[in-house]
């Protein structure tokens, strides 16, 4: 049975009258298919599933990467890669199934696969904790990105996670510092690091696996610093107000792309993903070819120091940098402090804060 979202009355009537139209037999008084009425409907469901999704707000974007029918890690996996290798554990405390991690071979290559997965059903969902990781998990992806960084091999991570998992076990085990060392871990590796956000990419759950070379989103997926709903909560102590906050966070692909916080947006199926999994996955295929091509001719150092400028150039168009091309000797040779010192508002700073030691001084 199709899920479909709030905003997709339209559509779920017209397929229901489509399924009809294509067995005639279950209704009284037909008894042949109308193949006219069945493309005009067909038509009408094309045009208004355009409409819809050329249109949609960031709040029903996040519904979308949302769907509980949308593709998951495990299709990704189990459908662009051969020879998927399983690797468990963390080498500490014990495994972690909110994340699938493991070597195989992509277009006859050796690379390390990295996957957040939610589930399928409710028991799957369960038993991957709905893809929040713990500590032991991003402990596990460390222990491989090593591994495959000894051997120069590739790796692919695919992003879908509300954030990380804020139990009491888990903080108790240390769950920052797992995420910043997995940060850390992503941003000192030597080799290609490319990742794909296929849902949700929330919070350090999601970045401490998206440092990479290449961050890549599909169309409908977000990104964002915390949910919709929590940033509503902090700021209005209303959760309600998620629209305002969706809109204020710019978590689209099309946002983050003008921010240059991502790389590029992968096309999907006109209706989401979950409409045509064939065509999403020629079109991730497709892209993973082409951005792993693009390493072969750089070198190691090339490799890394491209990653640390990328991230270092975030945020930075309007600062007191007057190149952004070359950031990764992290030298300040290029301020004019003299110039931001002789600032009317840099002054006016400096003056009102000895003002106020100078009466602090004279009180104590």
């Amino acid at each position: 049975m199709k899920n479909y979202l709030n905003f997709e009355t339209e559509i779920k009537d017209l397929e229901n009258e489509l399924e009809k139209l294509k067995d005639p037999y279950n209704q009284e008084g037909l008894s042949e298919v109308d193949t006219q009425k069945i493309s005009s409907t067909q038509n009408e469901i094309d045009d208004k599933l355009k409409n819809i999704y050329s249109n949609l707000d960031p709040w029903q974007t996040t519904m979308v990467a949302r769907h509980e029918d949308r593709p998951k890690a495990k299709f990704f996996i189990d459908n662009l890669f051969d020879d998927f290798i399983t690797l468990s554990g963390d080498r500490h405390y014990g495994e972690d199934k909110s994340v699938l991690t493991g070597f195989a071979k992509f277009n006859g290559k050796s690379v390390l696969v990295i996957g957040q997965e939610k589930g399928e059903d409710l028991d799957s969902r369960i038993e991957r904790n709905f893809g929040m990781m713990r500590p032991e998990g991003y402990r596990k992806t460390i222990r491989l990105m090593n591994l495959a960084n000894k051997f120069n091999i590739p790796i692919i991570s695919f992003i879908d996670t509300p954030g990380a998992y804020p139990g009491v076990g888990a903080e108790e085990r240390g769950q920052a510092e797992a995420i910043a060392k997995s940060i850390e871990c992503c941003m000192e590796l030597k080799v290609p690091t490319i990742s794909i956000i296929i849902g949700e990419g929330g919070s350090g759950g999601a970045i401490a696996l998206a440092s990479s070379n290449k961050v890549l989103m599909l169309e409908n997926a977000i990104y964002s610093v915390i949910s919709p709903e929590g940033c509503a909560t902090i700021l209005w102590r209303d959760p309600k107000k998620m629209l305002d906050a969706a809109k204020a966070m710019k978590l689209s692909a099309k946002d983050l792309l003008k921010l240059k916080v991502i790389d590029e947006i992968i096309e999907e199926p006109l209706g989401g993903a979950h409409r045509d999994r064939d065509l999403i996955l020629n079109n991730v295929r497709q892209t993973l070819t082409k951005n792993l091509n693009y390493f072969d001719e750089l070198s190691l150092e090339e490799i890394m120091n491209e990653r640390k400028n990328k991230f270092l150039k975030i945020g930075r168009n309007d600062g007191f940098m007057t190149s952004t091309e070359d950031l990764s000797t992290l030298t300040v040779k290029k301020y004019n402090f003299d110039k931001i010192l002789k600032s009317k508002k840099v002054l006016s700073v400096i003056v009102g804060g000895l003002i106020l030691i100078s009466l602090i001084l004279i009180y104590i």
